[in-house]
């Protein structure tokens, strides 16, 4: 098997490391390991510096850092560009982002700089024996899972949802600091930012709930949907939804649970009126304890 130097990209947003990105650097370690390869971070931002110490310490051998005023905030084309630079200079086999509002509009962009495929929502990701990446993705509405495969382009590029790996216990390890060159004109490119503005959200977070209570197009209407929000809050839980529900506006977009939305492994899952389609059940099948109530006694999701 051939040696693979791993590459993933770990948002950051003020100063402050996105769990998805940890989760994926203990994914590289695990890839690196069994080729005997390594694993290298872009990280790219203001005043960042600091944070090199424990990403080496999560399993990353090397962090390639972009440290400039220019990168603060995150804007597409000043990040493509860094990246690209930095993957013809420090190329890796392999390439990873996760899969948030960031890493879904920069790893297509990058992508298509460096003329390379790019698989996305990946559920998980291994090595055949020659030392290629295999990206498993659900397909075809959930009904089958898909094993991609870029033989011919370099990096190979995937994106995975917040919450699908793992992270690794940090350590005690050496390894290197990379400073990249950034170039001053960045900044006259793509749209300026004139204001950033943050909202607290007004729901828990599905990602830190203990409880989920999450429902389906078996729900029927929105009168059964209150009768499911009434459930989550006497259970101090969050509400979570498969499509369906979010098609009908019964509750948002980021209440969703699966392949297009986010993975969550609460103590107590409960899912009402939902079928167990793969592209939902890769969101939620790592639950501690897991409720299925549904009238069909053949449906899917009592074979979790």
């Amino acid at each position: 098997m051939k040696k693979q130097h791993i590459g993933v990209f770990v948002e950051q947003r003020g100063g402050v490391l996105h769990n998805v990105g940890l989760e994926l650097i203990g994914k590289a370690r695990e890839l690196a390991d069994i080729s005997e390869g390594t694993v290298s971070v872009f990280l790219l931002g203001r005043d960042i510096s600091a944070l090199s110490d424990n990403l080496i310490a999560m399993g990353a051998d090397t962090v390639l850092l972009a440290d400039s005023p220019i990168l603060e905030p995150y804007r597409l084309l000043s990040y493509t560009s860094v990246l690209a630079q930095a993957c013809k200079t420090y190329p890796p086999d392999i390439l990873l982002f996760g899969a948030t509002r960031m890493g879904i509009e920069l790893a297509p962009r990058l992508a298509a700089r460096l003329k390379t495929g790019l698989s996305a929502h990946c559920i998980d990701l291994r090595l055949d024996s020659e030392g290629r990446l295999l990206q498993v993705v659900p397909g075809w509405g959930g009904g089958v899972v898909a094993t991609i495969l870029c033989p011919y382009h370099r990096p190979q590029m995937a994106t995975v949802m917040p919450g699908v790996m793992k992270k690794l216990t940090p350590t005690m390890r050496s390894g290197e600091c990379i400073m990249l060159p950034v170039k001053e004109d960045l900044h006259r490119s793509g749209p300026k930012v004139l204001e950033v503005h943050i909202e607290e959200p007004k729901e828990m977070p599905l990602e830190v709930a203990d409880v989920v209570v999450a429902g389906g197009w078996g729900i029927r209407d929105r009168k059964g949907w209150v009768l499911l929000e009434n459930l989550a809050t006497l259970l101090c839980g969050a509400v979570g939804a498969t499509r369906p529900p979010v098609d009908e506006g019964w509750v948002s977009e980021n209440r969703m649970i699966g392949q297009s939305g986010k993975t969550v492994k609460p103590r107590l899952y409960i899912g009402v009126g939902i079928s167990g389609m793969s592209h939902h059940v890769v969101g939620m099948d790592e639950s501690d304890c897991i409720v299925a109530v549904n009238i069909d006694p053949n449906a899917a999701i009592f074979e979790i």
